[in-house]
């Protein structure tokens, strides 16, 4: 899932950006208001993490402006207090209000449970006996839940989204890890192999397969059960 932030502080845009990252977030950043409207009306985005003071426009009025063509779920950032500022923002068409300083963990339970707001028709996959839930970035199969790292959780996504159609390695690449890698690495190997072993347990139909020469589709095969 992709997220914008809109902040002059290069410090709290580095902060965000590396909490949001390890998270497994893929994170975009514009320190004016101009380069972050035109982020937001451009791209498509999960979530918008926009400050209220702002070079060139406001967060309030950018987000007045972007309502008019986004419903993006947005949450505001402000070091002021005062209930007028918290009106105006939400009168804007701001989803939530947080106010500076705030706990990284605090901000990312919030921005879940606006995005979740958002988009609940679509946070959740399920295939099988395994459910996603993108917003949350949980997975179950069983009922259990997987112990996934930030990077794996984000390539099941991915194999989930796509759900019964080949994924390239070269696609994995980018969008798992927003790069191009060499071809001749196994990054992505590795990264199948940890996966499988997390997902696929002994019992059960085996929901992540190889085509050789093409990529990797994940999809219920009850003849492929273990």
């Amino acid at each position: 899932m992709k997220i914008l932030i809109i902040e002059d502080e290069p410090k709290t845009v580095a902060y965000l950006q590396k909490g949001l990252t390890e998270q497994g977030y893929r994170v975009d950043f514009a320190f004016d208001g101009v380069n972050g409207l035109h982020l937001a009306e451009t791209s498509d985005y999960d979530a918008i993490v926009l400050d209220v003071m702002l070079p060139e426009i406001d967060g309030v009025a950018l987000l007045q402006q972007l309502r008019l063509k986004r419903d993006t779920p947005v949450i505001m950032l402000t070091a002021r207090d005062g209930v007028d500022d918290r009106l105006k923002g939400l009168a804007a068409g701001a989803d939530d209000y947080l106010v500076k300083p705030f706990s990284f963990l605090e901000l990312l339970a919030r921005l879940q449970a606006i995005m979740r707001r958002g988009r609940s028709e679509s946070t959740m996959i399920v295939i099988d006996d395994l459910q996603l839930d993108l917003v949350a970035r949980r997975a179950t199969r069983a009922g259990r839940r997987l112990a996934l790292t930030a990077k794996e959780f984000s390539l099941l996504a991915v194999l989930a989204r796509r759900q019964s159609q080949i994924v390239s390695k070269t696609a994995i690449t980018e969008l798992v890890w927003d790069i191009n890698f060499d071809t001749n690495t196994n990054v992505v190997e590795v990264a199948i192999k940890r996966l499988r072993a997390k997902l696929d347990g002994p019992g059960q139909s085996k929901l992540l397969h190889t085509i050789r020469g093409m990529g990797y589709v994940l999809e219920h095969r009850p003849e492929d059960a273990a």
